[in-house]
């Protein structure tokens, strides 16, 4: 019986352009986006069902949306609650004002009377009772250890000559809470003696409150908000991720089909340019899904949880803008990626010629996470950004945190587009005479010289 070829996608591929061809010596001509699009979907269809790829895929998926419900929990914290009589109600303004000059987030709440408030202490439901002491000798703020009874094991610091708090803990106060509540006995103290000495609390309050210190900066920096600071990293180091996870795909995808010699079965009915293309197409359309799928899982949870504190639209435009450049790097690296890969026919030998593609994905990545978390505004920054190379990676960096002026996006733009221009001439030529070549590895200057 004679020997069966499998029905491999390289083989169904060349099947499917034989016929295409038959097709256009018909119409006369092969159009070259028919071309393009069978090649990349053989890609498509290849990567896509893959066993990595879909694991991979779940596993980001699955970590990008447990750091964000993670962060969103854990850095969240509750506010502090403090309880208060009925008959000290008016002393819940007064805490509340010196928990914000501290920015320490406390909720007041009000119970019937002082047994009330201690069951809620034993509960749980609030941190501390406080109850306004009479004046005695003594300092500003006294703590009652027993959560049951005034006369409780704890330690009462009385008030002082003006007045003072008592406060009932289950078992501490806590730092935060202690200085938030001396505050406030002290501003009610001084509100007593301001009412004995026949002054007007309010009005006195109304000229401390207002009294404050006026700064002039000769350099002023501007504010930063860390929400966008963190969204700008978190898009460069996705992309980063993804550049040195699809980067080499391209070459080891060139490197198998050369060794296995299906490139010379795909070369009789295409052209070069064309199978780079298209491969390049191909494996880009799926890294832009799966950073897609990605960015939409983190940006929407981040939203929908309160953990990225910045507007929807400046999120999504972030999002939107990374992924446009991760199309640029992709496409420029990609390309330098697949000549690389024609130069040898050895998976083992794919680490010499990548080292270099690989080294600039790194730095700017280092240079980024290293620099701007410490210093938005970089000048260094800003200028390798410019850089095509760089581009890809450090310009949603600095797009995410704000720090860029819109000249400078549409300059890093040009260039970079300029630059893929530039290598989809070069690497064309070094895939085409390279690609045909098997053995031994094809030097760089071989490679450029007309077949």
């Amino acid at each position: 019986m004679a020997p069966t070829l499998a029905p491999t996608p390289a083989l169904v591929l060349v099947l499917a352009m034989g016929s295409a061809m038959a097709m256009a010596e018909a119409d006369g001509e092969l159009a070259a986006w028919r071309v393009l699009r069978l090649v990349a979907g053989r890609e498509v269809r290849t990567r896509v069902r893959s066993r990595a790829f879909q694991i991979t895929t779940a596993l980001f998926v699955v970590a990008i949306a447990a750091s964000v419900l993670v962060t969103s929990s854990v850095g969240g914290s509750s506010p502090r609650r403090v309880a208060v009589t009925a008959a000290d109600g008016t002393q819940a303004a007064a805490i509340v004002a010196a928990a914000r000059s501290l920015d320490v987030d406390v909720a007041v709440r009000t119970y019937a009377d002082a047994a009330a408030g201690r069951q809620a202490v034993l509960d749980g439901d609030v941190d501390a009772l406080v109850l306004v002491a009479p004046p005695t000798a003594g300092g500003a703020v006294g703590t009652d250890g027993a959560a049951g009874t005034d006369g409780g094991a704890g330690t009462d610091g009385g008030a002082g000559t003006g007045g003072g708090y008592r406060v009932v803990v289950d078992s501490e106060l806590g730092d935060s809470l202690t200085s938030v509540l001396t505050v406030a006995a002290r501003q009610a103290a001084l509100e007593g003696q301001i009412s004995a000495l026949g002054g007007d609390p309010a009005t006195v309050g109304r000229a401390v409150a207002t009294a404050g210190v006026a700064v002039t900066a000769l350099r002023p920096r501007p504010e930063r908000d860390g929400a966008r600071l963190v969204l700008g990293l978190l898009a460069g180091g996705l992309i980063y991720v993804s550049l040195l996870i699809f980067g080499p795909v391209v070459a080891q995808s060139v490197i198998e089909e050369k060794t296995s010699r299906v490139v010379e079965l795909l070369l009789a009915v295409l052209r070069p340019w064309q199978l780079m293309a298209g491969k390049v197409l191909g494996i880009g359309v799926v890294a832009l899904g799966q950073l897609a799928l990605i960015g939409a899982v983190g940006v929407g949870l981040g939203l929908a949880t309160g953990g990225l504190d910045i507007p929807a639209g400046v999120a999504v435009g972030s999002v939107a803008l990374a992924l446009l450049w991760y199309l640029v790097g992709f496409a420029m690296y990609a390309l330098m990626f697949a000549a690389a890969g024609a130069l040898v026919s050895r998976q083992e030998d794919a680490g010499g010629v990548t080292a270099p593609m690989i080294a600039m994905i790194l730095i700017p990545y280092v240079l980024g996470i290293s620099v701007l978390p410490s210093s938005p505004d970089s000048g260094l920054i800003l200028t390798l950004a410019i850089v095509p190379l760089f581009a890809p990676i450090l310009m949603p960096m600095v797009i995410g945190i704000g720090s860029v002026a819109v000249w400078q996006v549409l300059v890093a733009l040009a260039l970079s587009l300029a630059w893929i221009a530039v290598l989809v001439w070069l690497a064309g030529r070094v895939y085409g005479n390279a690609v045909k070549r098997s053995g031994t590895r094809v030097a760089l200057r071989d490679a450029l010289r007309a077949a």
